[in-house]
């Protein structure tokens, strides 16, 4: 797994669960958390950011099989 994926990874296990999140353009961070899309993308386009990545969490993470 290249080092950005597993950046990625990493950021998206310790987001919290069951909520909308946007991630920076280059989904190195979360920028915001909410209980719904707009609400994320209001407080995305208050922080600065104009092209984030926006997805909901699932309720819990499947374990993943290698």
């Amino acid at each position: 797994m290249s080092p950005e994926n597993k950046t990625r990874l990493n950021l998206l296990r310790s987001a919290p669960l069951n909520k909308w999140i946007a991630l920076s353009e280059d989904e190195s961070h979360i920028i915001a958390v909410g209980e719904t899309y707009s609400e994320v993308s209001e407080r995305s386009d208050l922080a600065g950011v104009s092209d984030p990545v926006i997805l909901k969490t699932p309720p819990q993470w499947a374990p993943l099989s290698v």
